[in-house]
Formats: C-alpha cells, structure tokens, sequence
C-alpha cells in the first residue's frame, strides 16, 4: 500500500494501517523529540504522546500537507507542550545530541583523536545552544536543518505565516551562532544544510 493509501486506511480505523505509519516514521519522530526535549526517556513519551495524538486525529487530517509534516508538527507541539511543563516544575531544559544523528555532520568518516574530540566539543556546545533557544526557536530550527522541511511546509505544519517561519530561523540560527562564537567553538557563518533557495 502507498502512503495515501495507508492514511486512508488508518482514517476508517485500520489499526494495522496506522500500525506501518508508526514503523514508517517512528525514528524520524524520536529523533526530533530527542532533539528537543534533551533526554531519551523524555523523547521516548514525547514520540508516544505524538503517535498518540496522531491516533485520536486521523480522521481530521485533510492532507492538505504529507502525513509526514503533519505528524512532525504534531511531535514539535508534544515536546513544546512537555518542555513547557517541565519548567514549570522546575526541570531541566537540555538538549542532546548524543544519538546517531547529529546536528552538523562530518563528512571524514576516521578522524583522528584531536578530530574527534574538537567534533565531541563542537557537539556539547551545539547541544548548549539549542538548550538556550527557547521552545519556538528551537522547533522551527530542528524542523528545518534535521527534518528538511522547507519553509513552506514548515508554515503549513505549524499553521504560521511564511514570514514568522523565516523570522524564527533566521534569528533562531542568530542566536546559535552568537552562542557558539562566545563559547569560543566557531567562528563564522551557520549554513543551512540545504540550499537556501526559499529565499
């Protein structure tokens, strides 16, 4: 079965359907809760929460963007959602970049030792920066730079206007960089991952 099919499906109560869209997506959604929420066991309820919502939501899904955007607005909500309690009870706020995916990758694939502890520092300081953005910031950043998403698709998944997306980005990524540079582990320009062509 396609994608669409399997949306269908689950939409008239397939459990079965809804069942493959979890294996489907469920380490891109993980690894997004983990980016944002600092630790596996709060990543882990954040991507349960999510699959959760997406369960009780599917018959009110349009399609108006993929089932994929759909569900990572749905996972940046959860970990907002889980962040904001969390500091209201006094929690902490970190990020991690500790799993297998990281933030900037490194295209050497045997680095020497001094390599490999600069790239472990440069790591900890990007998991510091991200930990100081706030919520917002740090959504709009990870969907855009980990997810790929554009920016486009980015406003129709968290229902914002075009100009509020790139204004996030823009001074998420500010943000980021001025903390990276004070931390004294870069220097210079944040590139996207992507190319910059939304404008």
């Amino acid at each position: 079965m396609t994608e669409k099919e399997l949306v269908r499906a689950a939409q008239r109560g397939d459990d079965s359907a809804f069942e493959e869209l979890v294996r489907t997506y469920e380490k891109r959604v993980y690894h997004l809760a983990l980016r944002m929420c600092g630790n596996v066991d709060d990543a882990y309820e954040v991507a349960q929460e999510a699959f959760l919502s997406a369960w009780k939501g599917m018959r009110f899904f349009r399609g108006d963007s993929s089932f994929s955007t759909w569900l990572y607005r749905l996972t940046s909500n959860a970990a907002i959602d889980f962040l904001r309690r969390q500091r209201r009870q006094g929690g902490s706020d970190g990020v991690s970049l500790n799993d297998e995916d990281t933030f900037l990758e490194v295209a050497d694939p045997a680095p020497s030792p001094h390599q490999q502890a600069e790239r472990l520092e440069l790591r900890d300081a990007l998991a510091r920066g991200l930990g100081a953005l706030s919520p917002e910031h740090r959504q709009v950043l990870l969907l855009r730079e980990l997810q790929g998403l554009t920016y486009e698709e980015i406003a129709a998944a968290l229902e914002l206007d075009l100009g509020t997306v790139k204004s996030r980005i823009a001074r998420a990524r500010e943000k980021l960089r001025k903390y990276l540079v004070a931390s004294g582990n870069f220097s210079g320009y944040l590139p996207s991952n992507l190319a910059e062509k939304e404008g």
